[in-house]
């Protein structure tokens, strides 16, 4: 099990962000590939290590999908009196 992030850390072992993430290794070089993570192959022999920066964007991505999907359904299941502001309000708090 990897340790403590250190503080100043720029590269990050892909075991080191899975337990960040709550992912697998193969999850974490599957979102480096996919490129939604910033990564490198580095060393000899050649392993792999994930930019720390990247994996703040990649959590502030996240939560910013979480918001925009919960203010889809939000606006889903509005009534159009409620959105327009005529008529009856169908289910009100």
């Amino acid at each position: 099990m990897p340790g403590p992030v250190p503080p100043d850390a720029r590269l990050l072992a892909p075991a080191q962000v899975a337990e960040l993430l709550s992912l697998s290794v193969d999850e974490v070089v599957a979102l480096v590939l996919d490129g939604r993570l910033r990564g490198m192959k580095v060393g000899s022999p050649a392993q792999w290590r994930v930019e720390q920066e990247s994996v703040e964007t990649y959590l502030d991505d996240q939560a910013e999908e979480a918001r925009r999907m919960a203010l889809w359904r939000q606006s889903n299941a509005a009534s159009f009196p409620e959105l327009w502001g005529r008529g009856s309000v169908r289910r009100p708090d």
